[in-house]
C-alpha cells in the first residue's frame, strides 16, 4: 500500500509526523515499511507492507488511525476524520434512475446517487498532487474523486453517465451467455455467468467490484453523473479477478471485505467532494439495495488474561484507552470488558484479537523477552497416538509412506468417482492439465508406483506404499464432500510388469492386504476386534468387480479393499497389477485407544485338532468362523485358519480349507475322547449347512 506523508498529515493532529515516526511507529505496529521515496513535489510515499486480514489499513486514515493509537509514537496524537458539509439536495432522484440488486448474497449493499449539472474538468493542484505521489494518474475531477475517496478511506468507488446508461438503469447480476464487456482500459473480455456485473437495461457496465466499462464512462461531455458505491462478496471479486487477469485497486479492497455499514459516511463524503469539484446537484435520495445490515457482537476481554499472555501488567483502564484508540467501543463491568469492534475491522472476532491489538499498541519492542521459556509436556492427542500407531503397523508390514500432490487430471479422477458425485476443480492455469482435486488417493499412488517402475525399483514382496490424506468431490448441488482417508497400495506379487495376474496370484494379494487391515483394526480397537471382508459391487469403476470387498471391523464398514482394474491403471500408465484399500481414517482413528485383556495363563494343556473341509469356491471364511462359533463347543478355546487346498483331489470348483481347533479344560486335563463327540458334531453340523464333506 502507498500512502504519502502530506496525505497522512492531514488526518493528524498535530499534523506533523515525519518519515521517521511514521516508519518507527507503523513498523512497531507490525506494518513495516518496504521502501521510502521522497518525490519532486517535495512529499514522500511510503509502501507499507500490509497483512491480508486488515483491508482497512488501505486507506490513509486507517493508517492515520494507527499511528494515533501508537503507544510508541514519538509525541501523543489525535486522530482528525475528514469533515465535510452534504451539500443542499435538489429534486429527487425520481423515474431518473432505477435501481436493481438480483444477487444480495454476492452484494450484500449497492447505493447509487445522483448529481445533475456536473461540469467535468480538470482536478485542482492539490488533489492531482496527492493522487501523483500514491501512483495515480489524474484523469478528470468526477473520475478523480473516486480514487481519492478509495485512497482516503479504503472504500472503492464508480461513476456513470446517467445518459449512458440504457434505460437509465443499473441492475446488478451475473453476466450471461455470450456477453462481452469492453472495460476502462480498452480491453473486451468475453463474460462467463460466473461473472458478477452491473448492468443497464440491455448490457453490462461494470464488471462488479473490478473495473467499469468503457461504454458509460464518465467524460467532458457527462452532465449527470450516478455515483455508485457498493460492497461484494470477497470470492466473487476475487473469482473473475483471476480468471480475467485484472488487478484493480478497487478488486484489492474488496477481496479482503469492505463492510456495508462503512458504505454511508464514506459516500457522502464523495458526493460533497464531487459537489464542490464540478459544481453540480446532488438529487435528493438514496437507491439502495441488499441485504439487512448486520450488527456486532460485543467481544468479552480478561485484563487479568490480557496481562498473563503478553507478559505485561495491564489495568482495565490502560486497555480502553488502547482499544479505544483504534474506535473499538469500551465497557469496563466488572473482571472483564466488553468490547464492540467497528464495521472496517472484520479481523477482531475473539479475545485474543483484542489482546494483539493491546500488543501493537505497546509496540512489540515493548514486550518483554525471556531467557526462558516455560514448557508443559502434556500427553499427546489420542488422536496422533492413533496416527503414530497406524504408521508404525504399517512401517513393520513393509510399507513405505508418501506424501503426494492433492491435485490430479480429469482422467485419473473419473475412474474413482462414487456414485453421485461430480469432479471438484480449480479455475487456475497454473494447475495446467492436473486441476481436479483428487476424489481417491489412489491415482496418486499410482502415480508413485510408476514412478518406481520407470526406476527399476525392486523390492522383496512387491512395491507398499501409503498416504494419510484428504480426497474431494462435491454432490450435483455442489455441496462439498471431503473426507480423511487411510490409503494403501500393494503390487500383486510374483506377475512381471505388462503380463497379466493369475487367479491365485491375485488371491494371494488380497489376502496379503486383507492381513494389512486386520492388523491396522486390532491395533486401533484391540486384539479381539474382528475384521471381515464383504464381497460386494464397487462403487467406482476404478476397482475390478470381481475381486472387491467392504472391510468390516466388528460389523461395521471401515473401508474397502480390491484389485485395481484396467480401468483405474492405464490413466496413470501403469502396466503393474496392483491391490488396493482405502480406510476412512477419522472412523480408524475413533477406535483408538484399543482395549487391552488380561487372562490367567492356563493351568492345564490344550489339545489341537486339524479339519479339512471340502467346500464351494464361493464359501468365504467368514461362514466357517460364524459355523464354529455359533456351535457351542464344551471347552472350545480357538479357531485358527491353516491354509487353503486347490486342486484335481478336491474336483472344479471346490476347495479344501483346513481349520485348527483348540480346546482347553480350565479345571483339569483333556482326554482325546473328550474332544472327538465336539469335533464330530461340528463336522456334521459344517456338511448341514456349508455343503461340507470331511478330506481325509
Amino acid at each position: 500500500m502507498n500512502i504519502s506523508l502530506k496525505w497522512l498529515n492531514r488526518y493528524l493532529s498535530p499534523g506533523d509526523v515525519s518519515v521517521e515516526e511514521a516508519e518507527h511507529v507503523l513498523t512497531f505496529a507490525g506494518y513495516p515499511i518496504e521502501s521510502i521515496e521522497h518525490l519532486p513535489s517535495g512529499d514522500v510515499a511510503l509502501d507499507v507492507e500490509i497483512t491480508s486480514n486488515r483491508g482497512d489499513l488501505l486507506s490513509h486514515v486507517g493508517c492515520a488511525r494507527e499511528i494515533a493509537a501508537a503507544r510508541s509514537a514519538f509525541k501523543p496524537r489525535t486522530l482528525k476524520l475528514p469533515e465535510f458539509v452534504d451539500p443542499t439536495p435538489g429534486a429527487p432522484i425520481g423515474d431518473d434512475l432505477k435501481l436493481i440488486n438480483r444477487e444480495p448474497e454476492a452484494c450484500p449493499l449497492f447505493t447509487a446517487r445522483l448529481i445533475r449539472g456536473v461540469k467535468v474538468g480538470p482536478s485542482p493542484a492539490w488533489l492531482v498532487e496527492l493522487l501523483e505521489a500514491v501512483g495515480q494518474r489524474s484523469i478528470n475531477a468526477v473520475v478523480d474523486v473516486t480514487n481519492f475517496i478509495t485512497f482516503e478511506l479504503g472504500n472503492p468507488c464508480h461513476v456513470f453517465d446517467l445518459a449512458k446508461l440504457a434505460g437509465h438503469t443499473l441492475d446488478v447480476r451475473y453476466a450471461r451467455e455470450g456477453e462481452s464487456l469492453t472495460t476502462l482500459d480498452g480491453k473486451t473480455h468475453k463474460l462467463v455467468p460466473a461473472d458478477l456485473v452491473v448492468a443497464d437495461a440491455e448490457k453490462p457496465t461494470s464488471l462488479a467490484g473490478i473495473m467499469g466499462g468503457k461504454d458509460s464512462e464518465v467524460d467532458e461531455s457527462t452532465t449527470d453523473v450516478v455515483f455508485e458505491m457498493a460492497t461484494w462478496d470477497p470470492v466473487t471479486v476475487r473469482t473473475a479477478a483471476r480468471r480475467l487477469a485484472i488487478r484493480t485497486d478497487a478488486s484489492h479492497r474488496f477481496e479482503r471485505i469492505v463492510d456495508p455499514r462503512t458504505i454511508e459516511d464514506a459516500a457522502r463524503r464523495a458526493v460533497a467532494l464531487l459537489c464542490e469539484l464540478t459544481g453540480g446537484e446532488l438529487a435528493s435520495g438514496v437507491l439502495s439495495e441488499g441485504k439487512p445490515l448486520e450488527t456486532t457482537t460485543p467481544i468479552r476481554l480478561r485484563p487479568e488474561r490480557c496481562s498473563k499472555l503478553i507478559g505485561v501488567q495491564c489495568t482495565a483502564e490502560q486497555i480502553k484507552a488502547d482499544l479505544e484508540g483504534h474506535s473499538i467501543a469500551v465497557e469496563i463491568k466488572g473482571d472483564h470488558l466488553e468490547c464492540t469492534p467497528p464495521p472496517f475491522r472484520p479481523d477482531l472476532e475473539r479475545e485474543i484479537d483484542l489482546i494483539e491489538e493491546v500488543v501493537r499498541t505497546i509496540g512489540f519492542a515493548g514486550v518483554p523477552q525471556l531467557e526462558k521459556i516455560e514448557v508443559a509436556v502434556t500427553h499427546p492427542q489420542e488422536s496422533e497416538r492413533a496416527r503414530r500407531e497406524i504408521t508404525r503397523v504399517l512401517t513393520g508390514l513393509g510399507f513405505y509412506e508418501t506424501v503426494t500432490f492433492s491435485f490430479v487430471s480429469p482422467a485419473m479422477a473419473q475412474p474413482w468417482l462414487g456414485q453421485g458425485l461430480e469432479m471438484v476443480g480449480v479455475d487456475d492455469e497454473r494447475r495446467g492439465g492436473e486441476p481436479i482435486l483428487r476424489p481417491s488417493v489412489i491415482p496418486s499412488l499410482l502415480t508413485c508406483r510408476r514412478a518406481n517402475a520407470a526406476g527399476q525399483v525392486r523390492i522383496p514382496g512387491g512395491v507398499r506404499l501409503y498416504e494419510l490424506s484428504a480426497v474431494f468431490a462435491q454432490t450435483p448441488d455442489r455441496q462439498s464432500c471431503e473426507r480423511r482417508m487411510l490409503t494403501l497400495l500393494m503390487d500383486v506379487e510374483g506377475v512381471a510388469p505388462g503380463k497379466r495376474a493369475k487367479a491365485e496370484q491375485i488371491q494371494s494379494a488380497l489376502r496379503a492386504i486383507r492381513g494389512a487391515a486386520e492388523h491396522l483394526g486390532r491395533a486401533m480397537a484391540g486384539s479381539r476386534a474382528r475384521v471381515t471382508v464383504e464381497p460386494c459391487a464397487p462403487e467406482a469403476g476404478g476397482w475390478a468387480t470381481e475381486a472387491f470387498g467392504r472391510v468390516l471391523l466388528d460389523g461395521e464398514p471401515i473401508g474397502v479393499l480390491g484389485l485395481v482394474d484396467d480401468a483405474g491403471l492405464t490413466p496413470a500408465g501403469l502396466d503393474q497389477p496392483v491391490v488396493a484399500a482405502e480406510f476412512d481414517l477419522d472412523r480408524l482413528i475413533g477406535l483408538f485407544p484399543p482395549v487391552a485383556t488380561v487372562e490367567s495363563l492356563p493351568a492345564f494343556p490344550s489339545i489341537e485338532r486339524d479339519l479339512s473341509l471340502v467346500l464351494k469356491e464361493s464359501t468365504p471364511w467368514a461362514k466357517v468362523e460364524s459355523l464354529v462359533g455359533g456351535a457351542n463347543l464344551e471347552n472350545f478355546e480357538s479357531l485358527g485358519f491353516v491354509g487353503v487346498f486347490r486342486g484335481k483331489t478336491v474336483g472344479s470348483g471346490r476347495k479344501s480349507v483346513t481349520l485348527r481347533l483348540g480346546f482347553r479344560r480350565p479345571d483339569g486335563t483333556l482326554r482325546h475322547e473328550d474332544v472327538d463327540p465336539q469335533v464330530n458334531r461340528l463336522v456334521d453340523l459344517a456338511k448341514d449347512e456349508l455343503g461340507a464333506v470331511l478330506r481325509t
